[in-house]
């Protein structure tokens, strides 16, 4: 779904883009502590109304993520893409809250989430400035 070559690689870059296999590494631990920081908050939760919402979260967060991919990459609309990258990074606050109402280490564990998600958005809001409009 994430194809870093062909209409990509013709994109005007920041200088501070990290090389493509880094962005396959970063994600790979990224989704690993959202999975841990899903079971460990799942866990936690003190009845099954508090998982449900929080597996329901979880799920919305992971289709907003999907989405940006395909808006970005599939659809080559980074300006659509940026636009859902808010809404993205709102509902990691929002499982940030979420988590912490049960366990602080699950909050913690999306901390770096919210973090590459950030980095993302200045990434994407670069290349916008630099290439757009689109």
């Amino acid at each position: 779904m994430t194809d870093t070559t062909g209409w990509y690689q013709s994109l005007n870059l920041p200088s501070w883009n990290p090389p493509p296999p880094a962005f396959g590494l970063i994600w790979m631990v990224v989704f690993t502590l959202i999975a841990a920081a899903g079971v460990t908050a799942w866990r936690a939760a003190p009845d099954s109304r508090s998982a449900d919402t929080l597996i329901g979260l979880f799920a919305l967060n992971g289709a907003l993520n999907v989405s940006w991919t395909v808006l970005f990459f599939q659809l080559r609309h980074p300006d659509w893409a940026m636009i859902e990258l808010a809404v993205l990074w709102v509902s990691i606050v929002v499982l940030i809250i979420a988590c912490v109402r049960f366990s602080r280490s699950a909050a913690a564990l999306l901390l770096p989430y919210l973090a590459w998600v950030s980095i993302a958005g200045a990434l994407n809001w670069q290349v916008i400035q630099l290439n757009g409009p689109f």
